[in-house]
Order: structure tokens, then C-alpha cells, then sequence
């Protein structure tokens, strides 16, 4: 079984690392971009259901439901939590 908490407290750092801040400091990265990366391809088996774990604590927001590479790779994928 995958540990959930260690998934989402790499994609933190993931997003934190790929991702830019706006001007009210927080940092957001585009699904696209998250999706494309190399480390993270390594790093997750499910990006996707990572990214609804993480929406469900409330660590990350995004539109949308469910995002498919593509179809949603401009999605904003917000880091609500430092």
C-alpha cells in the first residue's frame, strides 16, 4: 500500500519546486507542467490520485474534478499550505 501523507508531502515539495508564486505568495503550477516532469513521473504512480488526496485535506486546490493530461494541462494546481 501506498502511504498517502509521504505522496502528498512529496508533491509539495514537487509543486514548491516547479511552481511560481503569485503576488499573494502563493505558489501555483500548472498540471501540464507537473504531469510532463520527469522526477515527478518517477516519483508517482497515480499523480492524479495524489492531487485529489491532497485537494481532499485541503493542501491543494484546482478546478475541476478529475484532470487528464491534455485535456487540463493548464489547470493551476494551488498550494493552500506551507
Amino acid at each position: 500500500t501506498m502511504n498517502v501523507e509521504h505522496e502528498i508531502s512529496l508533491l509539495v515539495e514537487e509543486i514548491r519546486r516547479l511552481g511560481t508564486k503569485n503576488a499573494d505568495g502563493q505558489v501555483s503550477v500548472k498540471f501540464g507542467v507537473l504531469f510532463a516532469d520527469e522526477k515527478c513521473a518517477n516519483l508517482f504512480e497515480a499523480l492524479v490520485g495524489t492531487l485529489k488526496a491532497a485537494k481532499r485535506r485541503k493542501i491543494v486546490t484546482y478546478n475541476g474534478e478529475l484532470l487528464l493530461q491534455g485535456v487540463h494541462d493548464n489547470v493551476d494546481i494551488m498550494l493552500l499550505q506551507d
